[in-house]
């Protein structure tokens, strides 16, 4: 989940929520990152899980980002957390000084999130409303289950989406469509984002709740082998790009282009082409 990594895919559950790739996180009650990591690997590909302490323990805080820098050879991370959204029930106990600093540190998250130099892919098994649909909407792809939930809410607790929701929605389906959600704290299924352009697959729940993981898998799978660099700079110019007008957008995938011709992995594409074989990527 960092800079460091060369080529990482992820993935984001709400409800029953997970990450595949740059991290994969569960979400349900509760915005708490936090947890313990152990790890196991399995062929070039390494899964961390976080676990949530019982109710009442201890809960030890971390960063997503601290411990991922190092992880050179990392492909797809899972971190797995409970996260619908705001923890109400926690919210209505903090001082009004708190909130501010609490909501700050909840979109510095996700905007960590959003800026991760990986492709993420948010899964929404189950409910994602309020911050939960405010990280999905920092990944690079969305897929859904049918019966999936998601909304930004906040307006029915006389507050607005403080986790960039008021920007990223509007970037994802238009203004007049993102106002009229926010407006009405309107909560959809998978098959009406689907229809508004919010999510870009929709899928039956299958008997394991977990129809819209299974499809970021596979979109995880197709992504895997391409060039790490290359998915690198190609998330960069495409993210930047969309920021400014068309000229300047195209200075920038020239300057994004111009960063993978001197690497050794462009150089193996051409010569696994070549040779018809699949290519050996290294991310350099």
């Amino acid at each position: 989940m960092a800079a460091a990594v060369p080529c990482t895919l992820g993935s984001v559950q709400a409800g029953r929520a997970r990450w595949v790739a740059a991290g994969c996180s569960r979400l349900g009650h509760g915005w708490r990152l936090s947890g313990s990591w152990g790890a196991r690997r399995v062929g070039p590909v390494l899964w961390a899980r976080a676990w949530a302490p019982p109710a009442g323990g201890p809960v030890p805080r971390r960063g997503y980002s601290s411990d991922v820098k190092s992880e050179d050879e990392l492909r797809v991370r899972q971190l797995e957390e409970e996260n619908r959204g705001a923890d109400l029930k926690e919210r209505a106990k903090m001082h009004s000084s708190e909130v501010g600093p609490f909501v700050s540190k909840i979109r510095a998250v996700i905007n960590d999130i959003a800026n991760l130099p990986v492709p993420t892919i948010a899964a929404i098994d189950g409910l994602a409303l309020g911050g939960g649909l405010e990280l999905a909407l920092a990944c690079d792809i969305r897929v859904a289950a049918s019966s999936a939930k998601m909304g930004l809410v906040e307006t029915k607790l006389a507050i607005i989406p403080g986790g960039g929701g008021t920007q990223r929605l509007p970037r994802a389906i238009g203004m007049s469509l993102a106002k009229e959600l926010i407006f009405s704290a309107r909560v959809l299924d998978g098959q009406e984002a689907k229809a508004l352009g919010l999510v870009s697959h929709v899928l039956e729940q299958n008997q394991e709740g977990d129809a819209a993981y299974r499809k970021a898998l596979d979109l995880a799978r197709e992504f895997l082998p391409q060039g790490p660099v290359a998915m690198r700079v190609a998330k960069l110019a495409i993210n930047q790009g969309m920021e400014v007008d068309l000229v300047t957008g195209l200075a920038i995938e020239e300057a994004c282009y111009a960063q993978t011709i001197p690497t050794k992995d462009r150089l193996e594409g051409l010569l696994a082409f070549k040779e018809k074989r699949p290519p050996r990527y290294k991310g350099e």
